[in-house]
């Protein structure tokens, strides 16, 4: 679903040209019983750039405009989208050890605002995203960053199972924070190499495929009647204990 907030194209040539230009693209939209050359050019530019597209009924695309669409809509981004490969290897070059953060299943724009305020704060050097199951980044998301997004990398990833293991193959190590884990962010003996911290929705959690890839379990400890924090208040936790160990610990 498209945002209110959000800023919308639509229209075959115009969709391809603002592709080709090089301008950020959330999502796109297409007719799902409509085919010509047009659509297959955004097809194919759609996986040049990684650009998750949903097929959708007509009537669906009337709700997002009541101009010619011509069968497709796209849902255009405030930010540029990143390379993990090339921040990675900046990050090396410059002698730092990365600091990555994996959101799976946070759809909650709020949320995700949120995060990437903190993010920011923390000298995180990315944000990883899902191409499905992901916030919109948007301009409510922009709003509740306090405008941390127009500085924050992110790096929206087609499959995060590849890319966990490509970060394991890169020398990261991999930590998946969620309430099951037997082992308190306190226990953990050392935040300070590369690193990558998995964290999921209070509902949805981590994806157990995910759980299974990590190095390393832990859970923010609880001390009232609830049962876990909201994501982005347990992200804070973390990444200000990875501070804490990294600038403030001898």
């Amino acid at each position: 679903m498209i945002s209110k907030n959000s800023c919308i194209l639509f229209g075959q040539r115009s969709i391809i040209e603002y592709i080709q230009s090089g301008n950020p693209i959330n999502k796109i939209y297409l007719q799902n019983n409509k085919k010509n050359i047009h659509f297959e050019k955004i097809i194919q530019l759609s996986l040049q750039y990684q650009i998750p597209v949903q097929k959708v009924p007509l009537v669906k695309l009337n709700q997002y405009t009541k101009k010619n669409h011509q069968g497709v809509v796209a849902q255009t981004s405030p930010v540029r989208f990143h390379t993990l490969s090339n921040i990675i290897q900046n990050c090396y070059e410059k002698g730092k050890d990365p600091l990555l953060i994996i959101l799976d299943q946070i759809t909650d724009v709020r949320n995700f605002g949120a995060i990437a305020r903190t993010a920011l704060a923390t000298h995180v050097d990315a944000i990883i995203l899902p191409f499905h199951h992901a916030s919109a980044i948007n301009e409510d998301a922009m709003k509740t960053s306090a405008g941390a997004l127009a500085y924050m990398p992110i790096c929206r990833e087609k499959k995060l199972s590849q890319t966990i293991t490509y970060l394991i193959n890169s020398g990261i190590q991999i930590i998946a924070c969620h309430e099951k884990s037997t082992r308190h962010l306190y226990q953990q003996q050392s935040l300070t190499g590369p690193l990558a911290i998995i964290m999921g929705a209070e509902d949805q959690g981590i994806t157990q495929a995910y759980i299974s890839q990590a190095q390393q379990e832990i859970t923010i400890p609880i001390f009232g009647p609830i049962d876990a924090l909201n994501v982005s208040v347990a992200t804070a936790v973390v990444l200000y204990e990875v501070i804490r160990q990294r600038k403030f610990s001898h």
